[in-house]
């Protein structure tokens, strides 16, 4: 299985970024104890962590951004598979005690991610298949947009063993197609639709999606697109938080 097992937001603000996704989503935040940074921890209102947070080194290139971790085997391995591949490392491989090894990476259309070979032998819950029980504060789908969705399809199918089940049409953007790990869907694949970015884009669970719409402007951050129903009845939404950090909502209207 190679669902994401964790999520790490990039941000210019992390004390503006904590507090802002604390009022929308209700996570707990904490500190890691790790030595010598400032890495937080996103945790649902249950108390199962579900990504972190940090701020990004001062003049870094690129912008705020959320990013997921993909479970290898062999982190050195998969690194030389990828880059014969087209992807490039953006960092290389490291080790941090008692967490595991990883690197970061992007794809052969340039979105990044993580891949990495964890320490710990329990299975991951940042990602919970939406529909298949309780998940608030957790990631619910993974949308990969794409300026090539076959090419894509085709990279994470070959590393991770992702699959094409079935989609919905989408007009001139073609395809949304679901995608599949094994008995589990993750998330779908799409084009980029006009004005849009291509990228990684997540979907965190909320109780009610127009209260938490409301949350998202209360908090200075921008509801791009939505709510619209999605199958199931359910609703999801595009958003920007006020550091311009996209990320999406799904939940029910009540």
């Amino acid at each position: 299985m190679a669902n994401f097992i964790w999520y790490e937001l990039l941000t210019d603000d992390a004390g503006a970024a904590q507090a802002f996704y604390a009022a929308v989503i209700g996570w707990q935040v904490g500190d890691s104890g790790m030595t010598g940074i400032d890495y937080r921890i996103f945790a649902t209102p249950e108390g199962e962590a579900i990504g972190g947070l940090m701020q990004r080194p001062e003049g870094a290139p690129g912008k705020p951004v959320w990013l997921g971790y993909l479970p290898v085997v062999d982190v050195d391995e998969s690194l030389a598979t990828i880059v014969e591949d087209g992807g490039q490392v953006l960092m290389p491989a490291w080790t941090m005690e008692g967490v595991g090894r990883m690197a970061l990476v992007t794809d052969p259309l340039g979105a990044p991610f993580y891949i990495m070979a964890p320490q710990d032998p329990q299975p991951s819950r940042a990602f919970i298949e939406h529909g298949t029980g309780p998940a608030a504060g957790h990631v619910v789908w993974n949308e990969r947009i794409a300026s090539d969705p076959d090419r894509a399809l085709a990279f994470f199918g070959r590393h991770f063993g992702w699959s094409h089940q079935g989609g919905m049409p989408m007009g001139e953007l073609g395809e949304y197609r679901f995608l599949a790990d094994g008995p589990v869907m993750l998330g779908a694949l799409m084009g980029v639709p006009p004005g849009g970015e291509p990228g990684w884009h997540f979907y965190f669970a909320v109780d009610d999606i127009d209260a938490a719409a409301a949350r998202v402007a209360d908090a200075g951050g921008t509801v791009e697109f939505g709510p619209m129903e999605i199958p199931g009845g359910e609703y999801s939404l595009s958003a920007r938080d006020p550091q311009g950090a996209r990320f999406g909502l799904v939940g029910p209207r009540t």
